[in-house]
């Protein structure tokens, strides 16, 4: 079986040339064995499990081995062929518990010496175990370990391949000293090891000790190059993130200061700031992974500002400008800060884009983003008229969300429009936008709830009531702003007794706030239909659950929780309801329970002046309407009431009043007091023509006028 050819050396690798060199072969060269035995050939094709033993015998003949030494060079032999069952045969053998301590004391003898050439006192004695040979022999174990995995054994695998680690780990307990051992392949077998463990646990499924594995390579310094070490870390961290096990440190990593992770987030989000650091001084290779896990980490961590912070320091190249304005947008809008965002998105539309190529996401993101801030709205009809533009085959997917967004922003602009036909426009557009993306994309329920508002707001009640319905039915009936518009739409056709029924069947399918709302809602529906009493009843049962809530949560965008704004509108509608009873104590008190929940509710000090006013206070209800509106200058209840005091004060102060009313109207359109005013002053001014058409407008508005506004 061994063949001898004198003059050449060992090719033990010449059956597989893609295995890795024997570490026999360059050591017995490097010591001159090679000039003692020639050449040797197998021919494992031939080997049964009865020759073991004497092919065994051979090689301690040939190569003057003792019994591992031979079975480790039969068993690398046998995995290099793929026999994999016939080398675990051969590996078992050998019994590395028992050679395990004498491994130990070579390698830590050896660290305590380190020379820096080896000299001729240092060959190795017959006697006493070699380094080579506990190379050897750890190679032995890899080898077996990877044969183990070959066969299905995972466990057992991994179990083998952590003998290495604890041999090592045990020898040299301060981890490996540089330029240790350069001559042989200790290290090289360490660090296959170091690699391999993690591997064989996740696919045993045993998460926990894979991270565990990963930890104990980061521990300690094994001489590991700086991009290996750096995909360990950042293997720890997407095992850590996305794992699902909760591994918390072991107590002897533990150093009890501000800066220890916690928890499994907190110690990714360690590594991979490690990471970017060496990404930042170009000590790795980018990798986009590490993006992308710290992304994830810092975003269920709500850490939205730093993410932006380290997006901001990626090296020049790696995005476009565009690209880095894009995630930097994206960042700070999940931060809260929607003005930053929106700049950022300006910019990437500007003129220093101009010779690049547009990034349609960026000004999509844009586009949404002033679709949500009425402040906006014009500049978001820009950009979402250059995503239409650029809409060709490539982008023609965009469209509907271009769309989509254009009604959004013609929607609030005309809102906010001064000039009739410039609300009449917008108002227009904004359905005609939303009717050509519900027509593209005809499941998209946003798109079909806004264009019910649009036309609810437009008095198209026929409908709004029908995209109410639709939109509805696509949500299946579990959204609260859904059942909420279904039941103003049904009271604006004067169908209160309906629009009641309909938030009864409601409460039980929403959440707890579009409770509340609904509850609020109810009660104004009771109030409409002449039901002080049910209304008073609906409006403690509101109370009461609005105070279980205990501390309210602050709105992201307001210092003012939902909850705490429904209390303090429950309180002034109760205030209303005793006020149209005379009964002014009571009045007074629910007005002060609403101004301890918010003193600047400029509702509170309107409903104020309406209580002076109806006591025929007038000088007081001024006072009070004024400072209602330097509070909101634009809140048209306080205006229209401002403007009805004025008219009882005499004919001096008509001016002000119908200056007053036009105001009015130019804010809110449809307001159908504000028209009735204005019919009475033109009539006192002897005007009757206008006052019939004052008088025509409000009436035709409070027939379709809903017992709440819609937005």
């Amino acid at each position: 079986m061994l063949c001898a050819c004198s003059g050449e050396q060992f090719k033990f690798e010449e059956a597989v040339p893609q295995s890795p060199e024997s570490l026999a072969t360059r050591d017995f060269s490097a010591s001159g064995l090679s000039s003692r035995t020639g050449t040797v050939d197998w021919e494992l094709s031939k080997l049964e499990d009865a020759q073991v033993d004497e092919a065994e015998s051979t090689l301690k003949e040939a190569l003057s081995l003792n019994y591992e030494e031979a079975r480790a060079l039969l068993g690398r032999l046998e995995f290099q062929r793929g026999n994999f069952d016939a080398a675990l045969q051969v590996f078992n053998g050998i019994d590395i518990k028992a050679l395990s301590p004498s491994m130990t004391k070579v390698i830590a003898e050896r660290t305590r010496r380190q020379p820096r050439s080896r000299s001729k006192s240092d060959s190795v004695q017959p006697s006493v175990m070699s380094l080579h040979s506990v190379s050897l022999l750890l190679e032995a174990i890899l080898l077996k370990a990877n044969s183990l995995n070959e066969v299905g054994k995972v466990k057992e695998a991994a179990r083998e391949c952590k003998i290495i680690l604890d041999i090592v780990d045990s020898a040299l307990p301060s981890g490996m000293p540089e330029g240790f051992n350069e001559d042989c392949k200790l290290q090289e077998m360490l660090h296959k090891a170091l690699e391999l463990l993690p591997k064989l646990w996740i696919d045993a499924g045993s998460l926990d000790e894979a991270i565990i594995a990963y930890r104990r390579t980061l521990v300690k310094p094994w001489n590991l190059d700086r991009h290996k070490l750096a995909n360990v870390q950042k293997n720890l961290a997407a095992m850590l993130l996305y794992g699902g096990v909760e591994a918390s440190l072991p107590p002897q990593l533990k150093i009890w200061n501000p800066t220890t992770p916690s928890n499994n987030t907190e110690e990714a989000i360690l590594l991979l700031y490690i990471l970017m650091k060496k990404l930042m001084y170009c000590e790795i290779k980018w990798d986009p992974e590490i993006i992308d896990h710290l992304c994830f980490a810092l975003s269920m961590c709500g850490q939205f500002e730093s993410l932006a912070g380290h997006f901001e320091q990626v090296l020049p190249g790696t995005f476009t400008r565009a690209e880095r304005w894009f995630f930097l947008a994206l960042c700070y809008s999940a931060a809260g800060q929607d003005e930053a965002a929106i700049n950022l998105s300006k910019k990437i539309a500007g003129c220093s884009e101009s010779k690049h190529k547009t990034h349609v996401p960026s000004l999509l993101f844009g586009a949404k983003l002033c679709s949500q801030n009425p402040e906006h709205a014009l500049e978001g009809i820009e950009l979402v008229r250059r995503v239409i533009q650029l809409a060709n085959h490539e982008n023609e997917h965009f469209k509907y969300l271009a769309y989509k967004f254009l009604g959004f922003c013609y929607g609030n602009a005309a809102r906010t429009s001064v000039s009739d036909s410039e609300r009449f426009f917008y108002h227009g557009e904004s359905i005609s936008s939303l009717n050509l993306a519900a027509a593209s994309h005809c499941e998209d329920a946003d798109v079909m709830f806004t264009l019910g508002l649009e036309n609810a707001m437009q008095r198209n009640i026929t409908a709004a009531f029908d995209n109410a319905m639709t939109y509805s039915n696509m949500v299946a009936g579990s959204s609260g702003k859904g059942w909420k518009l279904l039941a103003l739409v049904v009271s604006a056709e004067q169908r209160f007794s309906e629009a009641e029924t309909i938030a009864d069947l409601a409460f039980d399918e929403t959440e707890r706030i579009d409770q509340l709302e609904l509850l609020r809602l109810k009660a104004i529906l009771q109030i409409t239909q002449e039901q002080p009493k049910q209304a008073i009843e609906t409006y403690r049962i509101l109370l009461s659950l609005i105070r279980t809530q205990g501390e309210h949560q602050k709105d992201r965008h307001s210092q003012v929780s939902p909850e705490t704004r429904l209390e303090t509108e429950a309180w002034l509608d109760l205030a209303k309801i005793y006020s149209d009873l005379d009964s002014w104590r009571d009045a007074e008190i629910c007005i002060g329970k609403a101004k301890s929940v918010d003193f600047y509710f400029p509702r509170c000090w309107h409903t104020t002046g309406a209580l002076f006013e109806a006591r025929s206070l007038y000088k007081e209800a001024l006072v009070s309407f004024s400072i209602s509106l330097s509070i909101a200058p634009d809140y048209v209840p306080s205006i229209v009431s401002t403007a009805q005091v004025m008219m009882r004060l005499g004919s001096q102060t008509l001016p002000i009043a119908r200056s007053l009313l036009m105001n009015a109207l130019r804010l809110e359109p449809t307001n159908d007091e504000a028209w009735h005013h204005l019919g009475l002053l033109c009539k006192k001014e002897g005007s009757l023509q206008q006052a019939a058409d004052c008088f025509q407008a409000a009436h035709e508005l409070k027939l379709s006028a809903p017992v709440q506004s819609f937005v």
